[in-house]
Protein backbone atom coordinates (compact mmCIF):
# COMPACT_ATOMS: atom_id res chain seq x y z
CA UNK A 1 0.00 0.00 0.00
CA UNK A 2 1.61 3.44 -0.79
CA UNK A 3 0.73 7.04 1.00
CA UNK A 4 0.01 9.89 -0.95
CA UNK A 5 0.63 13.39 0.75
CA UNK A 6 -0.75 16.29 -0.37
CA UNK A 7 1.37 19.15 1.35
CA UNK A 8 -0.62 22.39 0.85
CA UNK A 9 0.57 25.98 1.62
CA UNK A 10 -2.24 28.12 3.59
CA UNK A 11 -4.04 30.37 1.48
CA UNK A 12 -2.99 34.51 1.31
CA UNK A 13 -2.39 35.77 5.20
CA UNK A 14 -3.15 39.54 6.55
CA UNK A 15 0.65 41.05 6.91
CA UNK A 16 0.67 41.93 10.49
CA UNK A 17 2.19 40.52 13.24
CA UNK A 18 0.85 37.42 15.27
CA UNK A 19 -1.38 34.48 14.51
CA UNK A 20 -3.27 36.19 11.57
CA UNK A 21 -5.92 35.12 9.26
CA UNK A 22 -6.64 34.74 5.93
CA UNK A 23 -6.95 37.87 3.20
CA UNK A 24 -10.13 37.44 1.50
CA UNK A 25 -8.16 36.44 -1.41
CA UNK A 26 -6.49 33.93 1.26
CA UNK A 27 -10.08 32.78 1.64
CA UNK A 28 -10.94 32.24 -2.21
CA UNK A 29 -7.39 30.43 -3.07
CA UNK A 30 -8.27 28.06 -0.27
CA UNK A 31 -12.04 27.69 -1.52
CA UNK A 32 -10.61 27.24 -4.89
CA UNK A 33 -8.10 24.33 -3.62
CA UNK A 34 -10.91 22.40 -1.43
CA UNK A 35 -12.90 22.44 -4.87
CA UNK A 36 -10.21 20.33 -6.24
CA UNK A 37 -10.02 18.31 -4.02
CA UNK A 38 -14.00 17.67 -3.96
CA UNK A 39 -13.74 17.05 -7.14
CA UNK A 40 -10.66 14.65 -6.94
CA UNK A 41 -10.83 11.11 -8.61
CA UNK A 42 -9.80 9.90 -4.90
CA UNK A 43 -10.93 9.71 -1.63
CA UNK A 44 -9.63 12.13 0.86
CA UNK A 45 -8.52 9.80 3.73
CA UNK A 46 -8.06 12.73 6.26
CA UNK A 47 -6.23 16.15 6.94
CA UNK A 48 -3.67 17.51 9.01
CA UNK A 49 -3.33 20.91 9.75
CA UNK A 50 -1.09 23.70 11.51
CA UNK A 51 -2.46 25.17 14.69
CA UNK A 52 -1.65 28.91 13.49
CA UNK A 53 -5.28 30.11 12.38
CA UNK A 54 -4.19 30.76 8.52
CA UNK A 55 -4.08 27.10 8.25
CA UNK A 56 -6.66 26.15 10.75
CA UNK A 57 -8.67 28.09 7.92
CA UNK A 58 -7.23 26.62 4.99
CA UNK A 59 -7.97 23.11 6.14
CA UNK A 60 -11.70 24.27 7.67
CA UNK A 61 -12.35 25.12 4.18
CA UNK A 62 -11.03 21.69 2.62
CA UNK A 63 -12.94 19.84 5.27
CA UNK A 64 -16.20 21.71 4.47
CA UNK A 65 -16.39 20.81 1.02
CA UNK A 66 -14.45 16.91 1.13
CA UNK A 67 -16.79 16.08 4.09
CA UNK A 68 -13.05 14.87 5.99
CA UNK A 69 -11.96 14.81 9.19
CA UNK A 70 -9.34 17.65 10.70
CA UNK A 71 -6.41 16.84 13.32
CA UNK A 72 -4.44 19.42 14.58
CA UNK A 73 -0.27 18.82 14.93
CA UNK A 74 1.74 21.12 16.27
CA UNK A 75 4.50 19.83 14.39
CA UNK A 76 2.84 21.44 11.52
CA UNK A 77 3.58 24.73 13.19
CA UNK A 78 5.86 26.88 10.66
CA UNK A 79 9.62 26.96 11.61
CA UNK A 80 8.89 30.41 13.20
CA UNK A 81 6.53 33.33 13.16
CA UNK A 82 6.44 36.96 13.03
CA UNK A 83 5.35 37.33 16.65
CA UNK A 84 6.84 34.63 18.60
CA UNK A 85 9.55 36.80 19.60
CA UNK A 86 8.62 40.13 21.65
CA UNK A 87 9.47 43.58 20.35
CA UNK A 88 10.93 42.22 16.94
CA UNK A 89 10.29 43.92 13.75
CA UNK A 90 9.53 42.27 10.79
CA UNK A 91 13.26 43.29 9.41
CA UNK A 92 14.62 41.49 12.44
CA UNK A 93 12.56 38.67 11.72
CA UNK A 94 13.47 38.35 7.98
CA UNK A 95 16.92 38.70 9.24
CA UNK A 96 16.63 35.61 11.46
CA UNK A 97 14.34 33.45 9.01
CA UNK A 98 17.27 34.15 5.94
CA UNK A 99 19.75 32.99 8.75
CA UNK A 100 18.11 29.85 9.31
CA UNK A 101 17.86 29.23 5.40
CA UNK A 102 21.26 29.46 4.59
CA UNK A 103 22.19 27.55 8.03
CA UNK A 104 19.88 24.68 8.55
CA UNK A 105 21.34 24.01 11.99
CA UNK A 106 21.56 27.44 13.18
CA UNK A 107 18.95 27.33 16.26
CA UNK A 108 16.80 31.22 16.40
CA UNK A 109 16.07 32.94 19.43
CA UNK A 110 12.48 31.77 19.41
CA UNK A 111 11.24 28.90 16.63
CA UNK A 112 12.85 25.86 15.29
CA UNK A 113 16.16 25.20 13.01
CA UNK A 114 15.46 24.62 9.21
CA UNK A 115 16.92 21.03 10.34
CA UNK A 116 14.28 20.89 13.92
CA UNK A 117 11.59 21.92 10.97
CA UNK A 118 12.02 19.35 8.54
CA UNK A 119 12.46 16.62 10.69
CA UNK A 120 8.71 17.55 13.13
CA UNK A 121 7.29 17.28 9.26
CA UNK A 122 9.33 13.87 8.40
CA UNK A 123 8.14 12.32 12.14
CA UNK A 124 4.53 13.24 11.32
CA UNK A 125 4.73 11.84 7.84
CA UNK A 126 6.36 8.51 8.80
CA UNK A 127 3.69 8.56 11.41
CA UNK A 128 0.97 8.81 9.57
CA UNK A 129 2.16 6.15 7.20
CA UNK A 130 2.56 3.57 10.15
CA UNK A 131 -1.28 4.06 11.34
CA UNK A 132 -2.93 3.78 7.67
CA UNK A 133 -4.39 0.29 7.74
CA UNK A 134 -2.64 -2.50 6.11
CA UNK A 135 -4.53 -2.89 3.14
CA UNK A 136 -4.17 -2.65 -1.11
CA UNK A 137 -5.95 0.82 -1.31
CA UNK A 138 -3.75 4.20 -1.79
CA UNK A 139 -4.55 6.35 0.91
CA UNK A 140 -4.53 10.21 0.42
CA UNK A 141 -3.43 12.58 3.13
CA UNK A 142 -4.10 16.92 3.35
CA UNK A 143 -1.48 18.61 4.94
CA UNK A 144 -2.07 22.15 5.41
CA UNK A 145 1.17 24.13 6.37
CA UNK A 146 3.60 26.31 5.53
CA UNK A 147 5.93 27.04 2.75
CA UNK A 148 9.02 27.53 5.07
CA UNK A 149 8.21 23.89 6.56
CA UNK A 150 7.24 22.03 3.14
CA UNK A 151 10.52 23.29 1.86
CA UNK A 152 12.67 22.48 4.83
CA UNK A 153 11.28 18.72 4.55
CA UNK A 154 11.93 18.51 1.03
CA UNK A 155 15.78 19.99 1.06
CA UNK A 156 16.38 17.14 3.72
CA UNK A 157 14.43 14.47 2.07
CA UNK A 158 15.80 14.49 -1.03
CA UNK A 159 19.14 15.44 -2.79
CA UNK A 160 19.80 18.63 -4.54
CA UNK A 161 19.73 16.94 -8.22
CA UNK A 162 16.48 15.53 -7.47
CA UNK A 163 15.13 18.91 -6.59
CA UNK A 164 16.69 21.16 -9.08
CA UNK A 165 14.44 18.54 -11.14
CA UNK A 166 11.90 21.04 -10.67
CA UNK A 167 13.33 23.92 -10.10
CA UNK A 168 17.24 24.64 -11.49
CA UNK A 169 18.07 26.25 -8.54
CA UNK A 170 15.98 24.73 -5.54
CA UNK A 171 18.06 25.08 -2.42
CA UNK A 172 18.97 28.74 -3.09
CA UNK A 173 15.49 29.70 -3.84
CA UNK A 174 13.39 27.34 -1.89
CA UNK A 175 11.86 30.61 0.06
CA UNK A 176 10.47 32.09 -2.98
CA UNK A 177 9.03 28.45 -4.46
CA UNK A 178 5.97 27.75 -2.82
CA UNK A 179 2.90 29.77 -3.58
CA UNK A 180 0.01 30.15 -1.05
CA UNK A 181 -2.40 27.24 -1.27
CA UNK A 182 0.36 25.17 -3.79
CA UNK A 183 0.19 21.39 -4.22
CA UNK A 184 3.10 19.66 -3.70
CA UNK A 185 2.23 16.07 -3.92
CA UNK A 186 4.67 12.98 -2.51
CA UNK A 187 3.87 9.51 -3.12
CA UNK A 188 5.48 7.46 0.38
CA UNK A 189 5.83 3.41 -0.87
CA UNK A 190 8.09 1.12 0.71
CA UNK A 191 9.89 3.31 2.84
CA UNK A 192 10.83 5.94 -0.20
CA UNK A 193 9.24 9.50 -1.01
CA UNK A 194 9.26 10.10 -4.68
CA UNK A 195 7.37 13.94 -5.57
CA UNK A 196 5.09 13.53 -8.30
CA UNK A 197 3.91 17.38 -8.26
CA UNK A 198 5.75 20.21 -6.93
CA UNK A 199 4.34 23.52 -6.00
CA UNK A 200 1.16 23.27 -8.35
CA UNK A 201 -1.77 26.24 -8.89
CA UNK A 202 -2.99 24.81 -11.96
CA UNK A 203 -6.47 24.99 -9.50
CA UNK A 204 -5.68 28.40 -9.12
CA UNK A 205 -5.78 29.50 -12.71
CA UNK A 206 -9.54 31.17 -12.45
CA UNK A 207 -7.92 33.68 -9.28
CA UNK A 208 -4.56 34.48 -11.37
Amino acid sequence: MSTTFHLVRHGLKERRIGDVSLTYKGALQAEATALHFARAPFPVTKILTSPLRRARETASMIARHTHSHITEDPRLRERANWGDCPDQSFEQFIAMWDQCTSDPDYIPPVGDSAKQAGERLASLLTESVNKEPGNSGNSNIIVVAHGGLITDFLVQTFTERELNVWHSNFIAMQNQLIPECSITTLIHDQGTYTIEAFASTEHLYKLK
